[in-house]
């Protein structure tokens, strides 16, 4: 079930649909016509469609995503819509040779798997299909786009991209300043925003508590995997870098 809209962007219970025409034809067959000029249409960018279609809703969805540090130093998340209604759960794989969580719907199915490359001179991240971990299964890797750098900048590769030549999305802005959005590819395009605070927009309200706004047309799994992976890169729990 998709989260509700987001309180701050209503959603109006108006379809337009197209109708071959004039006002008296319309007013025959008892329609009430809405005339609405072509450029004042939204002009949304293609779905952005990773995990699955059954996560991509056409309206905002703002996302609280609360963590639980375990006994060895691992976390634990929980992922609520703005009802307070769970949909995800993220758990720690453990006795594991990788860092490796699973991400659960609220029936308890496994939507996918994170895992961290080992031996990865980038801090390296893949997420899985179900429950695998056979790279044919392979939905999208996360890494740093630099071996050395001082802001972060995650570059995000679907599985099919398998030349890695140019990132499909990126990730962009300061964690520890609270500031990251999630862009397409290397454009300006934001498809997701986190920010630190107590606004409706906003990631990170203190170490264990996260809030992500999703833009509509964007599949909101793959989001909340990615601010999953990002927060496990910056905790940087192995020392592997």
């Amino acid at each position: 079930m998709l989260p509700f809209p987001s309180q701050q962007s209503p959603v109006l219970d108006l379809v337009c649909l197209p109708f071959v025409g004039g006002q008296e034809e319309a007013i025959m067959a008892g329609i009430d016509l809405v005339i609405v000029p072509a450029m004042a249409a939204p002009n949304y960018f293609n779905p952005v469609v990773v995990v699955g279609e059954q996560y991509v809703a056409d309206y905002p969805v703002d996302l609280t995503i609360a963590s639980k540090i375990l006994t060895r130093g691992e976390n634990d998340f929980t992922i609520k819509d703005i009802n307070s209604t769970t949909i995800f759960h993220i758990k720690s794989k453990l006795l594991s040779l990788h860092d490796r969580r699973r991400m659960l719907d609220s029936a308890g199915n496994v939507v996918l798997s994170l895992q961290q490359k080992i031996l990865s001179c980038h801090r390296r991240w893949q997420a899985f299909k179900g429950d695998s971990t056979d790279p044919k299964d392979l939905l999208f890797s996360v890494r740093k786009s630099s071996i050395l750098q001082f802001k972060n900048k995650l570059d995000v590769f679907v599985g099919e991209n398998k030349r890695e030549e140019s990132p499909d999305f990126r990730i962009k802005g300061g964690w520890h300043e609270g500031s990251c959005s999630v862009c397409l590819g290397k454009s300006k395009t934001i498809i997701a925003q986190m920010q630190k605070g107590h606004s409706a927009k906003t990631v990170v309200l203190d170490a264990e508590s996260f809030k992500v706004s999703v833009y509509p047309n964007v599949d909101y799994a793959f989001i909340v995997a990615l601010v999953v992976i990002l927060d496990e890169i910056n905790a940087d729990r192995s020392g592997e870098d």
